[in-house]
């Protein structure tokens, strides 16, 4: 037998999925009013690669020498490469070997 579902997690989740949708949706309209050129297209440019960093810096600074090492094999090999995939098992074969 199935349990039920309380009618407040329901309207709590229904609620929550509209906020999400009306804040994307909200997006799309806000950003078809944003320059396409000039310096403020280069900062939206360069934000998913800002986001990525201040993810992933406090993760390799807190693993020590070895996460810093692991980050650099790690855009080493993409560089070299151009293979995401190949960069990140370089990076997490470092880290996989420093806590073994």
């Amino acid at each position: 037998m199935l349990p039920s579902i309380d009618s407040q997690v329901l309207v709590a989740v229904g609620l929550a999925a509209l906020a999400t949708y009306s804040l994307r949706f909200g997006g799309l309209l806000l950003a078809a009013r944003f320059p396409k050129t000039g310096r403020f297209r280069q900062g939206m440019d360069a934000l998913p690669g800002a986001l990525l960093f201040s993810l992933v810096i406090p993760g390799l600074v807190s693993e020590g020498g070895w996460g810093i090492l692991a980050g650099g094999l790690t855009a080493l090999v993409v560089w070299r490469t151009r293979n995401t995939f190949l960069a990140m098992l370089a990076g997490m074969l470092v880290i996989f070997l420093s806590r073994n």
